[in-house]
């Protein structure tokens, strides 16, 4: 298995739905061992936290709280370059004569990062690379689809990146090279905060270029009922705060060595 295989597989086990149903057999397996008010109360509490993590209600406010507060990037003109994240591809589009495309997560930061350059000016660098073993790598799809679609100049594609930390390694050996120093960085708001620290890390000044923030409509009742789209959202959350306190774990033991 390779390295992003592993890595994913744990994270499929730890976040929900998997984490409350590797629970919920925990407690069914006390169940089985005379354990009973053990195990009934794991199941019990398992199943609770998988209907909460269901709920749009309680997802909407865990993504939220990832969300900082940015003021708009096309107000601070000190940035040199526009950095777009990739996050994915949509294999094998039927739609598109077989090819592989940017998924709709990944073409709203593109759409932003157009929107960005039409008002700033600034050269735009893509990165992404092949974490799969994909024949595509996502920065050369998505330099296609902002050249092709929204007539913007990719002037770098970074393709070799299988992560957030390698996207700015790799970014800043473009760049760096480059003699460029400060970015604007796009990517969703409630990834922005982990991104923001791994270009600052490999020397960036990062101006943050959030998109897609987490929004309400009216209340229903719908919104305290279990939804599969809740579920993921919550997903998103538990993985960026166990990414986030493995960063920072990272830095500590970095800046102790």
């Amino acid at each position: 298995m390779t390295t992003w295989e592993i890595t994913n597989t744990i994270a499929a086990l730890v976040m929900p739905p998997g984490s409350a149903l590797l629970f919920i057999v925990f407690g069914l397996i006390l169940l089985a061992r005379r354990r009973r008010v053990l195990g009934v109360t794991v199941i019990a509490v398992s199943a609770v936290l998988l209907y909460a993590f269901s709920m749009p209600i309680f997802s909407n406010v865990l993504v939220r709280s990832l969300e900082e507060g940015y003021s708009d990037p096309t107000n601070m003109s000190s940035g040199d370059a526009i950095v777009v994240l990739g996050g994915g591809l949509y294999y094998r589009a039927p739609e598109y004569g077989g090819s592989d495309t940017v998924t709709p997560q990944v073409l709203a930061r593109l759409r932003y990062g157009a929107r960005l350059y039409r008002r700033l000016h600034k050269p735009v660098l893509v990165t992404g690379g092949s974490p799969r073993g994909e024949a595509s790598a996502e920065a050369d799809v998505m330099k296609h689809v902002l050249e092709d679609e929204y007539s913007v100049p990719v002037r770098w594609a970074e393709n070799a990146s299988n992560n957030t930390t390698e996207n700015a390694r790799f970014s800043f050996q473009i760049l760096g090279s480059a003699g460029i120093r400060t970015i604007y960085l796009v990517t969703h708001a409630w990834h922005m905060a982990r991104a923001r620290a791994s270009f600052e890390r490999e020397g960036f000044t990062v101006i943050p270029a959030p998109t897609l923030f987490k929004t309400d409509g009216p209340r229903t009742i719908v919104d305290f009922l279990p939804d599969a789209g809740a579920l993921e959202n919550s997903s998103i959350w538990v993985h960026e705060v166990i990414g986030r306190a493995w960063y920072r774990l990272k830095s500590i033991a970095s800046s102790r060595s």
